[in-house]
C-alpha cells in the first residue's frame, strides 16, 4: 500500500461507518443510468459459507472475469480482501440472470503477486479483471491487462495508476473536494483559505482545491501546509488570511481537525461566519460531537444505500461488511450488466466509459477516459452531534454535479 492508499483507503477499511457510501434505495444490482438492464430485488439470504474460501475457487457461470484480491495477506488487508470476495459472491446472487464466472486469484498484497495473478486469470480466459486493492498491485496487474487488451477495474485511490483501460472504482478524494467547493460557491462563498497536511493525501486534495476554486468563480487567499505535530505554527501563518476569506478548507482526519480549529482561534483568527469545509475524512462520529465543528460541510455518499447493503451482507455472512466492500459488489455488477446487455465481447473501454454512468450501492458513478471516476455525492453538514444532507446526491449525471 502506498501513501495515498494508506491515507485515503485505510480510514475506510477500519470502520464500517466510515462514509455512508452509495445504491439507489432498493436497487440490488447495478444498471446504466440511461438504458442499462434493470435489477431484480435481492434474493433470499443463503447460508454463511465456510471460511476462509478457496482463493482459486470460481464463482458463477458464464463469461470469465478475474477477481484479484490480497486474500493471503496478513492483518487488515486479508480481512478486507475476504469481505470484498464475499461481496462479489453476493453481487452474483443478487444480479438476476448474471452470466459471468469469477476466477478468484490471490495476489498476496504484492506487485509481483498481482502480476502473476493477472497472468493466470487471463490465461484462464478472463475477459476483464476486477481488483487488486493497492496501488502497486493495480499498477502491476494493469500492465499485464493492457498488454493483453483487457480492461481492469481496480480499487486503489492513487490516480497515478489510472489510465486508459485501467479504471479506479474507489472513492477518490478529488471528488470530495470538488463537490464540497461547488456547493460552498453556490451558497455565495468566494474567498477560500486552507490548512493542508504535508503528505501524499494533502498533495492530492490541495491540487483539487486549487483547480476547483477558480472554476467556480472563487479565489484562494491563503494556503499553508503542515507536517505532523506542526499544525499550530501553520495556523499562526494562516491566521491573517482567514480574515479575508469566507471559507476555510481543512482536509484532515477527525483527531486533527478540532486541534487545527483551536489553533486558528488561538492565533487570532475569527472563524465566525466562515464556512468550514472538509473531505470524506470528516465522516466520523467523533468529529460530529465537537461543537466547534457545527456548520462544517463535507461530501459523502447518501448513507441509505450502504445501510441496505450492510443489512443484506449481515444476513448472508453473519458479520459486518468492511466499508469498501461495496466496491467489489459494484464492480461485479458492472461486469454482469455489460455482459447481459452486450454479450461477452461487450466489455470494452467504450462501454465502461458510458457518459451516462451507472448506479450502484453507493449511488451513481462513471469512468473517465483517463481511468479515474466521477461519483454523485451528497453534501453533509455537521449539526448537533450528527449530520444532515444539505444538498442531495444527484440521481443522474444529467442533473450536473
Amino acid at each position: 500500500m502506498n501513501a495515498k492508499d494508506t491515507a485515503a483507503i485505510r480510514p475506510r477499511l477500519a470502520r464500517t461507518s466510515r462514509r455512508g457510501f452509495l445504491l439507489m434505495a432498493g436497487a440490488a444490482g447495478l444498471a446504466a443510468c440511461s438504458s442499462g438492464p434493470e435489477m431484480s430485488s435481492p434474493q433470499a439470504a443463503l447460508p454463511m459459507p465456510e471460511l476462509p474460501p478457496d482463493p482459486n475457487a470460481g464463482l458463477g457461470t458464464g463469461t470469465p472475469i478475474g477477481l484479484i484480491l490480497p486474500l493471503g495477506a496478513s492483518g487488515n488487508a486479508g480481512a478486507v480482501a475476504l469481505s470484498l470476495r464475499n461481496a462479489a459472491e453476493m453481487a452474483l446472487s443478487e444480479f438476476a440472470g448474471a452470466r459471468i464466472r469469477l476466477i478468484v486469484k490471490d495476489d498476496g498484497g504484492t506487485g509481483p503477486g498481482a502480476q502473476a495473478a493477472a497472468q493466470q486469470a487471463l490465461d484462464e480466459g478472463a475477459r476483464a479483471l476486477i481488483g487488486p486493492l493497492f496501488a502497486h498491485s493495480v499498477a502491476a496487474a494493469g500492465q499485464v491487462a493492457r498488454q493483453r487488451g483487457v480492461p481492469l477495474v481496480g480499487f486503489s485511490t492513487d490516480t497515478n495508476v489510472a489510465t486508459q483501460g485501467v479504471y479506479l472504482l474507489s472513492f477518490l478524494p478529488q471528488t470530495d473536494v470538488e463537490r464540497a467547493i461547488r456547493y460552498a460557491a453556490a451558497q455565495g462563498r468566494r474567498s477560500y483559505t486552507g490548512l493542508v497536511p504535508d503528505n501524499a493525501y494533502g498533495s492530492v486534495v490541495e491540487a483539487a482545491f486549487r483547480e476547483t476554486v477558480p472554476t467556480v468563480g472563487g479565489r484562494v487567499v491563503g494556503l499553508e501546509r503542515y507536517s505532523a505535530g506542526q499544525a499550530a505554527e501553520a495556523a499562526r501563518r494562516l491566521a491573517g488570511s482567514v480574515a479575508q476569506a469566507d471559507a476555510v478548507f481543512l482536509p484532515d482526519a477527525a483527531d486533527t481537525v478540532p486541534q487545527i480549529v483551536q489553533a486558528l482561534s488561538g492565533a487570532g483568527a475569527n472563524l465566525g461566519g466562515k464556512q468550514l469545509i472538509g473531505t470524506g475524512l470528516w465522516d466520523d462520529a467523533k468529529l460530529f460531537a465537537n461543537p466547534a465543528m457545527n456548520g462544517g460541510i463535507f461530501a459523502a455518499p447518501d448513507t441509505a444505500g450502504f445501510r441496505a447493503f450492510a443489512t443484506r451482507y449481515r444476513g448472508r455472512f453473519g458479520r459486518e461488511p468492511v466499508r469498501t466492500t461495496t466496491l467489489s459488489h459494484d464492480a461485479v455488477s458492472l461486469m454482469a450488466a455489460l455482459v447481459n446487455s452486450y454479450g461477452e465481447a461487450g466489455i470494452t473501454d467504450a462501454a465502461i466509459q458510458n457518459p451516462s454512468g451507472f448506479s450502484g450501492v453507493d449511488g451513481i458513478f462513471r469512468f473517465r477516459a483517463d481511468g479515474t471516476n466521477q461519483r454523485g455525492l451528497a453534501v453533509m453538514q455537521i449539526s448537533g452531534g450528527t449530520t444532515q444532507i444539505v444538498s442531495p446526491a444527484p440521481r443522474s449525471f444529467a442533473q450536473g454535479m
